[in-house]
């Protein structure tokens, strides 16, 4: 405490000596933003570095898109960015409106590129872009391909974009000049201007037995309003000439604070992309400042020094309320994160949710209760303030859990994390708010009008788009482990948004469960029968649970409700598609207001990944291409098949093996999952000895 005092006592003296003598100088210095970085590292550079999609932080590089050699299939049709958490003042308008004196700033960046084909004599794809975005948490989906991680089919070419960007394309589109060329892309990938590289030597691609780097310069002066770019192999000199020139005003086409970046992105066939080098120099725009001279007395600057004292004071207390952690674990994890989170005042969120009112409630579960919040101070922004139940050891286990997870996660299906706060024991997530409440209100939560059917198709596009992100687009495979209703939420144009991720878990990308000792995770109805006996959750049995979402919103009806005499609601939806009637499982409130296709599609994908077998479910790149329209629905058999354990693991956690039963084979623990769900009467084994001989036949 009395370090604080003396730091507090030097600043007050430091301040009444400027008061008192100000600086008679008044050439303001330009200041520069160095950044560099050779050979990038994980542990150290991570937290300068936001990355989204398949982009990481590993082998000595950013690796914008996957980057291994083992598994081909996986590189193919994916898309990435590694962002600088840096923002910067792109621009500032002249005073006197005058646009020939706006402010513009300059910057340097060389980076260093490996652009590798993963198959010999096979055209690489896609591209590697250099990236001035408005913010680094936006990502597009389906970026992948032609769109070199920048934008997709819906948003190319949106002036709202506002980015700017050199790419480097190895494929050869409709509007390109050849599959080898650099490109000057504003709002989208058809590039206002393009080099052909072939002309320069240059290659961005080069074959799999030359092993080649390229070096990249582009410069921007904010005075000329010219963009330059250079290109040459690694080690050496920068050209004389640039190979693209261009005068261009960034403050047309960039909002006044930007992130810098890569984006990339394969195609059917695939390239790593990765930077192995990166010099980043940033003119610094000053904030807005009164540059008038202040000339002060003794006698005004004796009172100005004791309001000083007095609003040091006040800066001091809030300074040290908003600093106070109980637990030192928290306060090293929240130092771990990329981008450390807002941390909030208590006494903010208190006033916020009018001291957690129960009228302010959105919903309770077993981790805690969310509130309504509007920061009053902040334009009345309204929040979501999840207020955890467990003040044990587990419950900040669960909060570090959460925290540490959603605060890496981008994406436009995962709610966003907006802060947090630790006070007293009392432990608090800040989330961005739902307008629309969760999925489950509006099918079950006497809603007054019927969720539409426009509606429900677009919120299961939403959950698989999330899904396949959390299992397969992120830098590491992420569970969710408690996938249902409750915890799917809309905004206003009923996107749906996964969340509560207290159960979610990050796995190594070798690995393909998480276990924990307490017991099965998940809420009962949308946990997968083999939960039960190995206790793990894996991306199977998240799959399992998007089935029972599935089921729930074409069906309208809980995966417990007892219908048609069968005690759950993926049996009664199976023996309607047995006998031909699929589309009588469809919700009665819709009437005649739905897509007879569409819905027949999504229960047939409900029943899929309902499959009491985890390998035989669909993963969720087959199922985001069937909800997308670019995939057909699995096979499946008239009669559901029976549970069976143990059954096969999976090969290399991804090939599938048949685990299904033989007529002999009896499920165990029938009992605890009802007989209607999970065995065969010997008129459905008869039934399905038939089916199997034919398909296997076939």
């Amino acid at each position: 405490m009395s370090k604080s005092k003396n730091i507090i006592t030097a600043i007050i003296f430091l301040s009444c000596f400027l008061i008192i003598f100000p600086s008679n100088s008044s050439a303001e210095k330009n200041s520069y933003y160095p950044f560099y970085r050779k050979g990038f590292n994980h542990t150290s550079d991570s937290e300068f570095f936001t990355t989204l999609g398949t982009a990481s932080i590993h082998g000595g590089a950013l690796q914008i898109t996957p980057d291994t050699m083992n598994d081909k299939s996986y590189l193919i049709e994916k898309s990435g960015r590694a962002m600088l958490n840096r923002r910067f003042k792109i621009w500032e308008e002249s005073k006197t409106g005058n646009a020939s004196l706006d402010v513009i700033l300059s910057f340097n960046s060389t980076f260093t590129i490996n652009v590798y084909p993963t198959v010999p004599k096979v055209s690489p794809a896609e591209g590697l872009a250099f990236i001035i975005a408005p913010n680094i948490i936006d990502f597009p989906s389906n970026s992948y391909g032609e769109y070199l991680g920048l934008t997709n089919s819906s948003t190319d070419g949106n002036p709202n974009n506002r980015f700017v960007a050199i790419e480097f394309d190895t494929s050869k589109q409709a509007f390109d000049p050849d599959n080898n060329h650099i490109g000057l892309d504003i709002n989208g990938v058809n590039s206002t201007k393009t080099v052909s590289l072939s002309d320069y030597g240059i290659v961005i691609a080069p074959d799999q037995d030359v092993t080649k780097n390229n070096t990249v310069w582009i410069q921007y002066n904010g005075t000329t309003k010219v963009l330059d770019v250079y290109m040459a192999l690694e080690g050496s000199p920068r050209p004389k000439h640039p190979l693209l020139s261009e005068i261009m005003n960034l403050k047309t086409h960039l909002n006044q604070y930007s992130y810098f970046g890569f984006a990339a992105s394969t195609g059917k066939t695939a390239q790593l992309n990765c930077v192995l080098m990166w010099n980043l120099t940033v003119e610094i725009i000053p904030e807005e400042k009164d540059h008038t001279k202040l000339y002060i007395g003794l006698g005004v600057g004796i009172p100005a020094v004791i309001i000083l004292v007095v609003l040091l004071g006040i800066y001091g207390y809030y300074w040290n309320e908003r600093r106070h952690v109980d637990d030192p674990n928290i306060l090293g994890a929240l130092k771990s994160l990329p981008g450390t989170p807002r941390e909030f005042l208590f006494k903010e969120l208190k006033k916020a949710t009018n001291n957690f009112d129960d009228k302010m409630k959105l919903g309770q579960g077993g981790f805690g209760v969310v509130y309504k919040g509007v920061l009053a101070s902040e334009n009345n922004t309204p929040i979501a303030v999840k207020k955890f139940s467990r003040e044990s050891i587990k419950g900040k286990d669960d909060f570090l859990s959460e925290l540490t997870i959603i605060n890496r996660l981008r994406h436009k299906h995962l709610v966003r994390l907006e802060g947090w706060c630790h006070k007293n024991g009392m432990l608090l997530l800040v989330y961005e708010y739902m307008p629309n409440g969760s999925l489950d209100h509006h099918l079950f939560g006497g809603s007054e009008k019927t969720l539409s059917w426009g509606h429900r198709y677009k919120i299961t596009y939403g959950i698989a788009s999330g899904l396949h992100y959390l299992h397969n687009e992120y830098n590491q495979k992420v569970i969710h482990r408690d996938l249902k209703a409750n915890n799917i939420l809309l905004d206003s144009n009923f996107n749906a948004r996964l969340g509560d991720f207290g159960l979610a878990r990050a796995i190594d990308n070798e690995r393909t469960s998480y276990a924990e000792l307490e017991g099965v995770p998940g809420t009962i109805g949308y946990i997968a029968p083999e939960c039960f006996h190995t206790g793990k959750g894996t991306r199977e049995s998240d799959i399992y649970g998007f089935g029972a979402v599935v089921l729930e919103v074409v069906c309208g009806q809980r995966p417990w409700t007892k219908v048609g005499g069968f005690t759950c609601l993926v049996d009664w939806v199976w023996k309607l598609y047995r006998e031909g009637r699929i589309l009588d499982a469809v919700d009665k409130r819709l009437g005649e207001d739905y897509v007879p296709e569409e819905a027949e599609k999504l229960l047939l994908l409900g029943l899929a990944c309902s499959h009491p077998i985890a390998n035989e479910r669909p993963k969720t790149q087959l199922i985001f291409q069937i909800v997308s329209g670019s995939g057909q629905v699995p096979l499946l058999p008239p009669f559901k098949p029976a549970f069976v354990w143990p059954s096969m693991e999976p090969l290399d956690g991804d090939e599938r093996r048949s685990t299904t039963s033989t007529p002999d084979e009896t499920p165990m623990n029938s009992s605890f999952y009802g007989t209607s769900g999970w065995s065969l009467d010997g008129e459905s084994r008869e039934s399905y000895v038939r089916y199997s001989d034919i398909t296997t036949k076939v």
